[in-house]
């Protein structure tokens, strides 16, 4: 793991324990995603980001908005993949940024606890998943 990464993990941690954001956390976030983390502020700011948790497992996923003016959503699992194009183009194939602002978006409402939480059946949840 990157040195970026660990810092990062370390403010996710900080910011879920608190719910809240210090100047000092906002500078080093910024530093380490730049305009993603103001796209991804936007998303949340906007109630973009719902946790969709499958019942009675709990294993969830994220839907995020875009920020076209179409408005589509994109599937992601905040650590490890997004369904959006800049997460392969940005992240896989240039290995550019750490995550994509939908990602981004999911890890700041989940850690501010800012999510929009919707409950499916874990068969909806694997159904769901199969698509992607």
């Amino acid at each position: 793991m990157s040195a970026s990464s660990l810092v990062a993990e370390s403010l996710w941690k900080s910011i879920e324990s608190t719910r809240s954001v210090s100047e000092d956390q906002l500078s080093t976030l910024y530093f380490l995603f730049g305009k993603n983390l103001e796209k991804a502020t936007r998303i949340v700011d906007q109630r973009g980001v719902k946790t969709i948790s499958g019942e009675p497992s709990s294993r969830f996923i994220f839907q995020v908005m875009g920020e076209s003016r179409r408005k589509e959503e994109y599937y992601c699992f905040a650590e490890h993949y997004c369904a959006c194009y800049s997460f392969f183009y940005d992240i896989v194939n240039k290995g550019e940024q750490l995550f994509c602002k939908h990602q981004l978006a999911a890890r700041l409402a989940a850690a501010l606890g800012a999510c929009i939480e919707i409950k499916v059946s874990d068969e909806q949840l694997a159904l769901l998943l199969a698509k992607l």
